[in-house]
């Protein structure tokens, strides 16, 4: 991923990782460098101390440290109880299950055999090519846990890597399937992952498995030199899962190569050999801007919405179009007059005008992804992360909503696979904008977009005829199995960005 912040914003920010309260629901607003983190709110400080009030007494009772607690199932728990006595009740717990280990643990065992598809997946490249993926080969040796024992000791960036990725997404997490995906730059070195080694990343992946355990995308590069011989190369060599890009150029600006989905003339000739190569999803990041971006990038707000998708998705219906990010538009400080909006309205910046898409045009085409846009607005504004999902829903369809984390930025995707689980739009947003209720964890919304809408658009089968899951028996189950029993060790570290605090 590139960085969009400039020197001056980087610099009023730190890294996640340096973090280690231990919570395993971020006590930060985190970026992964593509919008500017606002400060942290009075209540992630009072949700910060309550956990820590309520974990202290619960962890001794079990005789183990605080953050040892916070890494299980009854910890996790214990996050979402603190959560809700601080933002309101949006998230289904009781504190009972925080208090009996085995009664969290047992409900942590039944909806780890929920199929969840993560659309949205970062790692970093090793810029020693002939070491980038070495280390994963001998994960075994360090009793399955894919991480040297120096990385309990090295840098943010090392953390970011592919040994340290397979580990938060695979072990530590109930994710079944991913989508490792990347960002284009001006300068095609300055790409965190190029399209052979998100390839070669997959297969190593797959092959270590024994199954499809990763997907992967293309990125396309609009009006760079080069960018359609690219497209005919990659088709050639490779089938990618998708093609995806930015509509802004370089994320990490200013950028020579701005472009819109609906450019009849640029874009049109890129699909045509996209369908014809059989590649029939097109993915596109919309949203998540920085505060100065127009300063940074003139035109970057105006090439970031989604006003370029409806005309595209109706002139090439047996194209798929998944909007990255579902076109979020985070507040630029202070943001009450955002929040207030929604409150009155029910709008969403750039989220509500996706929703709109089908409906305007016709069309049933258009996918919304939740990547980073879910874990922002989850840990800073609950209510408004339920009645973003009530948008999406209302108009996208719950069919149309795909699960995205965006990690490893902001580490094990396990905090927002619970967090999903176990919200609910609170009843008045349902009554005020004709929301529906999310569910029950394993009820059909939530299966739905935590899992069987990606496999459906990327044709993953889910299960074998029996019935039985269809990764239950490959490898990485087996060594997660031998993971869990050794005693699992989920970080609770988060990597991006957040906000320096005085």
């Amino acid at each position: 991923m590139g960085c969009f912040l400039t020197p001056d914003e980087l610099s009023k920010t730190t890294r996640a990782s340096r973090l280690r309260n231990g919570s395993p629901i971020p006590t930060h607003a985190v970026t992964n460098g593509e919008f500017t983190p606002p400060p942290r709110s009075e209540l992630q400080r009072r949700f910060e101390g309550r956990l820590r009030q309520l974990a202290e007494p619960l962890a001794r009772k079990q005789g183990m440290a605080r953050r040892k607690f916070l890494k299980t199932a009854a910890g996790m728990a214990t996050a979402f109880v603190a959560m809700n006595e601080v933002f309101g009740p949006h998230f289904v717990v009781e504190s009972a299950e925080a208090a009996d280990p085995e009664r969290a643990a047992a409900r942590a065992r039944r909806l780890a055999k929920q199929f969840v598809f993560d659309e949205q997946l970062h790692f970093i490249r090793d810029y020693n090519r002939d070491a980038r993926f070495k280390r994963f080969l001998g994960f075994r040796t360090y009793t399955s846990r894919f991480l040297d024992p120096k990385l309990g000791e090295a840098t943010s960036n090392e953390l970011l890597k592919f040994p340290n990725f397979v580990k938060e997404v695979f072990l530590d997490s109930d994710t079944k399937v991913g989508m490792l995906t990347g960002s284009p730059n001006d300068d095609i070195q300055d790409w965190h992952l190029n399209n052979d080694e998100i390839v070669a990343a997959c297969k190593t992946v797959n092959k270590e498995a024994g199954s499809t355990r990763m997907l992967g995308h293309a990125i396309m590069a609009p009006n760079q030199p080069g960018w359609m011989e690219e497209i005919d190369r990659v088709h050639k060599l490779h089938k990618p899962a998708a093609w995806k890009g930015y509509t802004m150029g370089d994320p990490s600006g200013p950028s020579n190569y701005m472009w819109r989905l609906d450019d009849e003339k640029l874009m049109y000739p890129a699909y045509e050999r996209m369908v014809k190569a059989g590649v029939r999803i097109v993915c596109v990041h919309k949203g998540l801007l920085p505060d100065n971006a127009e300063e940074v990038m003139p035109g970057a707000t105006a090439h970031s919405d989604v006003s370029d998708l409806g005309k595209a998705a109706k002139d090439w219906p047996q194209i798929s179009w998944v909007v990255y990010h579902s076109g979020f538009r985070p507040a630029p400080r202070p943001s009450a007059a955002y929040e207030k909006m929604f409150e009155e309205s029910g709008r969403i910046d750039w989220v509500s005008d996706l929703a709109k898409i089908p409906d305007t045009f016709g069309v049933k085409n258009v996918y919304g992804e939740i990547g980073s846009s879910f874990a922002f607005t989850c840990v800073t504004n609950p209510r408004l992360c339920a009645g973003m999902l009530g948008t999406l829903i209302k108009g996208l369809g719950a069919d149309h909503v795909l699960w995205g984390t965006d990690s490893i930025w902001y580490g094990s995707p396990q905090w927002q696979i619970e967090a999903l689980r176990r919200m609910e739009i609170p009843i008045d947003l349902q009554k005020k904008f004709g929301f529906a209720p999310l569910g029950d964890a394993d009820g059909e919304v939530k299966r739905a977009i935590l899992g069987r809408n990606a496999a459906r658009l990327h044709g993953v089968r889910t299960a074998r005829v029996d019935g039985a899951p269809s990764y239950e028996g490959d490898r990485f189950a087996m060594l997660k199995e031998e993971y869990e029993r050794l005693g699992p060790d989920r970080s609770n570290i988060a990597y991006g960005y957040i906000a320096r605090e005085s």
